[in-house]
């Protein structure tokens, strides 16, 4: 019998809680114990479910296929046979975020995809290398929900992996302007090129929602757990312009980043703190972990897309192209992978980092 954890996927047949399902195959910690999806999937098998809307490269794990899909609203029902969830509902924010409260008021953590409840104050929103102690805030959000093990973690929007470490890294050198442009994956909107043809070709200069994400959600994560208050405050800075435009990609984000520091570093300085940096998934050993967290690229051409994405199974950041720039200090560019590093394996490892630190256990 296996002594791994069982974590529910919600909204399990999208794309991302498709990479869910895929990221668990043969996980050394966690395995799929219930897919929870709407109704219309709800009785069916995995396999049937999904169809022919796999939207992965990897093949569909044997182990789900026939897996009965549950109704995710069937709280009480899914909660009861796991010991967390992993969340990638679809659904409106509203809705996202009353399910996500049923299922920790329901004692079952819930790691979760989803933006809706990034802004909730007493709910950390973990880069598990950047912001490990803001997990002190769950004892917090546990006294607001009246639970003894339930509670609600997220992980940041997919288009702020590409640049976000870095300037938390180089942070003693105080980022104080930043000006970012991403472009971003077509599966950064759960889509294949066989869903969206019409991408093939095409450049859009607008993602909804994506630019004040790429500003704000930074600040959070570089923020701190303020005890008196029981919430999680935001840094005051840098101050970050952004615009989002969908390239036609199919997976991995990328920025091209101008910035101002308070006082000037060297480049190879710069450099140096990037390539030896590790944050506790490297020391603790998380299985999903990059051994190396980020890679500084020197070739003028990378990253690359086709070359890079995949970097420490996405779980790592490509960075390269950094040089002094005429208007702002430096400019650079980098490159995370969306569906991995920045969603569901960026959940995935947040969901180690909890675990190891005593937040998740089994029921």
């Amino acid at each position: 019998m296996s002594n791994k954890l069982k974590a529910a996927i919600l909204g399990g047949t999208g794309m991302v809680g498709q990479r869910f399902i895929s990221l668990l195959e043969d996980h050394p910690w966690f395995e799929v114990g219930a897919i929870a999806a709407s109704p219309r999937s709800a009785g069916k098998t995995y396999a049937e479910a999904v169809g022919d809307r796999w939207k992965l490269e990897k093949p569909m794990p044997e182990a789900v296929k026939n897996m009965v899909v549950m109704d995710v609203s069937d709280v009480e029902a899914v909660a009861s046979g796991v010991d967390f969830c992993f969340s990638a509902v679809d659904m409106s924010k509203d809705e996202i975020r009353a399910i996500e409260e049923k299922y920790a008021k329901a004692e079952t953590p819930v790691v979760s995809n989803n933006s809706a409840h990034r802004w909730t104050p007493d709910v950390p929103m973990l880069i598990p290398e950047i912001n490990p102690e803001h997990t002190d805030i769950i004892s917090y959000q546990k006294k607001r929900l009246g639970t003894e093990r339930g509670f609600i973690a997220v992980k940041p929007n997919c288009s702020i992996q590409a640049y976000a470490p870095a300037l938390y890294i180089w942070r003693e050198h105080g980022p104080k302007k930043v000006v970012v442009s991403t472009y971003q994956a077509i599966s950064g909107a759960g889509k294949t090129f066989k869903d969206w043809p019409e991408m093939e070709g095409n450049v859009i200069p607008f993602i909804s929602g994506e630019e004040e994400k790429s500003e704000k959600e930074p600040l959070k994560i570089y923020g701190h757990v303020d005890s008196s208050k029981g919430e999680i405050v935001s840094a005051d800075g840098p101050i970050i312009s952004s615009q989002c435009i969908r390239v036609p990609v199919l997976n991995g984000h990328t920025a091209a980043v101008f910035l101002d520091f308070e006082k000037k570093p060297d480049k190879q300085q710069l450099i140096d703190e990037l390539v030896s940096f590790a944050g506790e998934p490297q020391r603790l050993g998380l299985p999903s972990a990059p051994k190396q967290f980020i890679q500084y690229l020197s070739d003028d051409n990378r990253p690359q897309v086709t070359l890079d994405v995949d970097y420490e199974r996405g779980f790592g950041i490509s960075i390269g192209r950094l040089r002094e720039d005429t208007v702002f200090d430096y400019k650079f560019v980098g490159l995370a992978h969306n569906t991995i590093r920045g969603a569901a394996g960026g959940a995935v490892l947040g969901a180690e980092l909890l675990k190891a630190q005593g937040y998740i256990e089994g029921k």
